[in-house]
């Protein structure tokens, strides 16, 4: 990719521009931006993603001033007709479940794939909609077919609705009112409230990229150390000692001697110098929920075939290690060069496969069993 060449994706701008002047500042909207879009799932298609167990899905209905919510596995009778106005149906991660969908994500991977969430799919009845809200990520709004109504404004009062079963927004103010027609798109930034209704039957996708949080990478990263500190010390480690300890008057303090020790176990825990950035991969690649992996067979000729990322398979790297479905994996050389393309192309050809060192191979043979690569 090219990120310096316009492209009509962003109206004109090139990636790069645009990731300057918007991301994360201010919205956009592109008409024409994928002017001969199809969408990845037809209408039943999608339906029939919405019974799966394995698929995350809502129906969301409005009735006047009423609002309700079903979460799935929703089967075609549970939802309303058709027909019936003022209602919608969401599935999430449909690039999880179909190929025309992951393929749908590629253009916008001018972002990196760590910021990635999911591409969700709604369809929605004549004036259905999930209300007026605001997200905590960016998202690009894509019109895949209908027309959809956009009233979009900036976000001082992120009180919502009591009672209501979505977070709808008490006081939104909208600022703008567009109508996108397939092919149109609308990226928002964070913090930018937004209520889209359908204008007739429309279907729409929406490339969400989470923003993490402090809390959240925290309690990520900690849980990640902790794992590490069991693998590495089965045993339980190093016991406390307190012999020849004086007796104590105050038997509910904590004895300094024990802070101590405590203070020793969490500096030995976090020595490593790499055990944060490796923390932070493996939760960054680590699948989504829900995802499974169809086991593969066992490949004899690695090297004779190229490879392909399965389309559910999370992979990323930094200078130190290459991670896959939230495992680690420390690659240098050669090795390193191989999978950071396989990482970056979702794709190695297999010229490439064949400069994979031996334990390179070996590495890879497993994925290809695990299902998490495929030969083609």
């Amino acid at each position: 990719m090219d990120l310096d060449a316009p492209t009509a994706l962003l109206a004109g701008l090139s990636p790069a521009q645009f990731m300057r002047r918007h991301w994360q500042r201010r919205p956009l909207l592109v008409h024409a931006a994928w002017p001969d879009v199809v969408p990845p799932l037809t209408r039943p298609q999608l339906f029939a993603l919405a019974a799966d167990a394995d698929v995350e899905s809502r129906a969301v209905v409005r009735s006047g001033g009423r609002w309700s919510v079903r979460h799935g596995p929703l089967s075609r009778r549970s939802l309303p007709p058709l027909r019936q106005p003022g209602w919608t149906l969401l599935v999430q991660g449909a690039d999880l479940h179909a190929d025309a969908a992951h393929r749908m994500l590629q253009p916008f991977r001018f972002v990196p794939d760590a910021r990635l969430d999911d591409l969700m799919i709604s369809w929605a009845s004549d004036g259905g909609g999930v209300g007026p809200h605001v997200d905590a990520y960016d998202v690009f709004l894509l019109q895949l077919r209908g027309t959809r109504r956009w009233r979009i404004g900036r976000v001082r009062d992120e009180r919502c609705v009591e009672g209501a079963p979505l977070k709808l927004l008490r006081r939104f103010e909208p600022r703008y009112d567009w109508l996108l027609g397939a092919g149109d798109m609308l990226y928002l930034p964070p913090g930018w409230g937004h209520d889209g209704i359908a204008v007739g039957e429309c279907m729409t996708a929406s490339i969400g990229f989470r923003v993490p949080r402090h809390a959240e990478l925290a309690h990520a990263m900690l849980l990640s150390v902790a794992d590490a500190v069991s693998d590495a010390h089965s045993g339980g480690g190093v016991p406390y000692g307190d012999r020849g300890s004086a007796a104590t008057t105050a038997p509910a303090c904590v004895p300094a001697a024990l802070q101590a020790f405590a203070r020793d176990a969490w500096v030995e825990a976090v020595r490593d110098p790499l055990a944060q950035a490796r923390a932070l991969g493996q939760w960054l690649s680590e699948p989504k929920p829900r995802v499974w992996f169809e086991a593969g067979r066992r490949a004899h000729s690695l090297g004779a075939r190229a490879l392909a990322l399965d389309r559910r398979t999370r992979m990323l790297y930094d200078a130190d290690h290459v991670y896959i479905n939230g495992e680690a994996l420390a690659a240098s050389g050669r090795d390193a060069q191989c999978l950071r393309r396989l990482a970056d192309e979702r794709a190695l050809p297999a010229a490439e496969v064949g400069r994979l060192s031996r334990g390179g191979r070996t590495i890879v043979q497993q994925w290809l069993t695990a299902g998490w690569v495929h030969e083609r």
